[in-house]
């Protein structure tokens, strides 16, 4: 836990019982924090006040002499409505923050040198985070993996020198964090993404900019025009700007040439590191990811012999595109995070010759938009709700079963596989549907998917069979 010091003997409201709401305030308590918190459910309250956290309601206490509003990165700031707690703090001229901006005022507090990355982006945000810390730890770093990859961030060590933080960041967690300062801050794209809860794009867009430029050093993707036309606007203020691009060339910055990522400067361009066969970062996305990593451990004092061994080791993001076992030419993938088309589309393109596991709760627009990639698709397996409405979408364009349950798709899908003469095939779940018709998650349904292929005869597990972890 990192105690927030920097509130001792201050009065503080909470707002925001949940997972990193109930981390926040222990830590704010641990630091001598008086904290009053307080939470929709009232189970949430109940399990706080047991533990000695102060409750109540906030709509009863004195405002006055508050000295901030914590608010839980779920709660609408600005959109659609600035929450009731917003309205009292503004109110009473209390300031409104999260989590993250209590770490970096104990990292500021405590440690200011130590290294900091931070990592958003509508896309490739979790496996960016998962790629850096894995690099960090390989090369022997104490590292601290937190944020909105789904550790809270005050439940890691506390800053101290040489100690490397790598923390996801949400934009509701940016948008609560505005001294947000890290050593290398990484913006991967833009695409339009929880309006909802911003309004309008550009809205979105600039709250995503103040994480690069509050940065020591902003790696920004620029192959869309928000995140170019930021690269420009931060470099004019002075920060120190590193380009990365998946699609295009670039004189200075870091690119993708196929599988070979490239360093750019004026006087020279040269190969960093080669993807191929590195099986966790197949395809261009992770080409895009792997670059902005590359760029980030270099800017915190990496070798390029270190990055490169820690590339090459990379297990892969539970539930993302991650082989999970193998059987002769066949490669089995689960990439159950995959709840809708346009998540699924990644895999897909990153595999020629495919046993697709396919279905669940359907979403919106099915999976009409993947039909560029089915060409790729050897056989697809349908289970679930979608089951049907898959099976009406692909037609006579590709041979497909309703297996119904996972199990079966599994099973019957590998036989397929295993008969198949191509050089490398996928057996692959990746379901573009919630898993709520038949499993509580995607990270059970992942895991199930685990303990069917390893039920397998002759399969050689890549990760434990259990859980699915590496």
């Amino acid at each position: 836990m990192i105690p927030v010091t920097t509130l001792k003997g201050k009065k503080v409201a909470l707002f925001g019982l949940g997972g990193s709401g109930f981390a926040t305030a222990r830590a704010l308590v641990a630091g001598g924090a008086e904290v009053t918190a307080w939470d929709d459910n009232p189970d949430s309250v109940a399990k706080a006040g047991a533990e000695g956290i102060a409750v109540a309601d906030l709509r009863t206490i004195d405002w006055n002499g508050l000295s901030a509003l914590v608010l839980s990165p779920g709660v609408p700031l600005t959109h659609p409505k600035p929450h009731w707690t917003v309205d009292l703090a503004h109110a009473a001229d209390v300031e409104v923050i999260g989590d993250v901006e209590l770490f970096v005022r104990e990292r500021r507090a405590h440690a200011p040198d130590c290294p900091f990355i931070a990592i958003t982006g509508t896309n490739g945000k979790s496996t960016t985070t998962a790629l850096i810390a894995h690099i960090l730890q390989s090369s022997g770093r104490d590292t601290q993996l937190g944020g909105n990859i789904g550790t809270a961030v005050l439940t890691l060590e506390p800053p101290k020198a040489e100690r490397y933080y790598v923390v996801e960041c949400s934009s509701y967690q940016i948008d609560l964090a505005p001294t947000l300062n890290p050593s290398a801050g990484i913006l991967l794209n833009l695409t339009p993404d929880h309006l909802d809860r911003h309004g309008t794009m550009q809205h979105y867009a600039d709250i995503k900019e103040r994480l690069v430029a509050g940065s020591d050093v902003a790696i920004i993707g620029v192959d869309d025009s928000y995140s170019w036309l930021i690269a420009d606007r931060v470099e004019r203020a002075g920060v120190k700007v590193t380009r990365i691009s998946r699609r295009h060339p670039l004189a200075d910055g870091l690119y993708a040439e196929g599988s070979r990522i490239i360093q750019a400067a004026t006087a020279a361009s040269s190969e960093i590191a080669d993807l191929d066969g590195i099986q966790t970062l197949r395809g261009g996305h992770n080409a895009q990811n792997a670059a902005a990593a590359i760029a980030a451990c270099l800017a915190v004092g990496l070798s390029a012999d270190q990055i490169r061994a820690g590339l090459k080791s990379f297990p892969g993001l539970k539930h993302r595109m991650q082989p999970v076992g193998r059987r002769g030419r066949v490669v089995f993938v689960n990439d159950s995070k995959a709840t809708n088309a346009d998540a699924a589309a990644p895999a897909l393109a990153s595999y020629d010759n495919i046993y697709w596991i396919a279905g669940g709760l359907p979403k919106e627009g099915g999976i009409t938009s993947l039909a560029p990639l089915f060409e790729r698709i050897a056989k697809a397996y349908l289970i679930g709700e979608a089951a049907p409405a898959f099976a009406a979408t692909l037609g006579e364009k590709v041979p497909y079963e309703i297996s119904g349950t996972l199990e079966r798709a599994v099973a019957h899908a590998a036989a397929d596989a295993d008969r198949d003469e191509h050089a490398a095939s996928a057996v692959m779940l990746s379901p573009a549907c919630a898993s709520f018709d038949q499993y509580k998650n995607f990270e059970v349904r992942g895991d199930a998917f685990v303990s069917h292929v390893a039920a397998i005869e002759g399969v050689t597990m890549l990760v434990g069979s259990a859980t699915g972890g590496n």
